[in-house]
């Protein structure tokens, strides 16, 4: 029987003897662990503290410590497609992360005017060639971000150090492209910063860019691991 809290067989057992609450469990650690991540990124992008990126890849570090082994700590609806494309996961079960994730998004980018107000230094409002420009380093760190989720989980393997891989990547990645597109890499983050006015309507642009960025992960890790898929 397979390892059912393992990050490679999410939503690929039937078995257990309680499935329902087992699938409900997962999206539960899903739920918390988006929400507290875009609740940091809406917090500390209106508290406008250069250590915002820092921020948000801690949070993203400890919730993945946190809820791996439960859910597979994604977090992010490219991460589920990655993980998806790479074979991981069911399609229902990627479903239903999707709408969690999305959902619990929204939820913080709710709760973020009402607890930390609502100042807001900075507009992320991209266009023309800038626009373009952005969309292209959202589909690289995102490709980033995947392509590292998956190889330091490869083989069902649990290690200490993940979770500071993967919130490292993304503290990386804001520091080093945040000054231009926001540095969000998640469809969730972009959904959260649009409703809360930090992102323009047109960084919706950014989700096609995000998921094709993990669906490439997904695939050059077939390529990579053809027997650990």
């Amino acid at each position: 029987m397979p390892d059912t809290t393992n990050f490679a067989t999410i939503g690929a057992d039937a078995r257990s003897a309680d499935p329902i609450l087992e699938v409900a469990r997962r999206l539960t650690v899903e739920a918390i662990g988006t929400f507290f991540l875009v609740f940091a990124v809406g917090a500390t992008a209106r508290s406008g503290t250069v250590l915002a990126p820092l921020a948000a890849g801690v949070v993203l570090m400890v919730m993945v410590y946190a809820g791996e082994h439960i859910s597979g700590g994604h977090y992010n609806p490219a991460v589920t497609f990655a993980v998806l494309i790479r074979g991981g996961i069911r399609t229902g079960a990627a479903c239903a992360y999707w709408l969690t994730q999305v959902m619990a998004g929204l939820v913080a980018a709710l709760a973020v005017p009402v607890v930390v107000g609502s100042h807001s230094p900075g507009h992320i409002d991209p266009t023309g060639r800038v626009l373009t420009d952005c969309v292209a380093v959202e589909f690289l760190f995102t490709f980033a971000l995947a392509y590292v989720v998956l190889n330091v989980t490869a083989g069902g393997s649990r290690s200490q150090f993940q979770g500071l891989a993967i919130g490292s990547t993304v503290a990386a990645g804001a520091i080093i492209v945040g000054g231009l597109s926001g540095g969000a890499f998640n469809p969730a983050v972009v959904l959260g910063a649009i409703t809360l006015n930090l992102f323009a309507p047109a960084t919706l642009l950014y989700v096609p860019a995000q998921l094709a960025g993990a669906g490439a992960a997904g695939l050059v890790f077939r390529w990579l691991h053809p027997h650990d898929t």
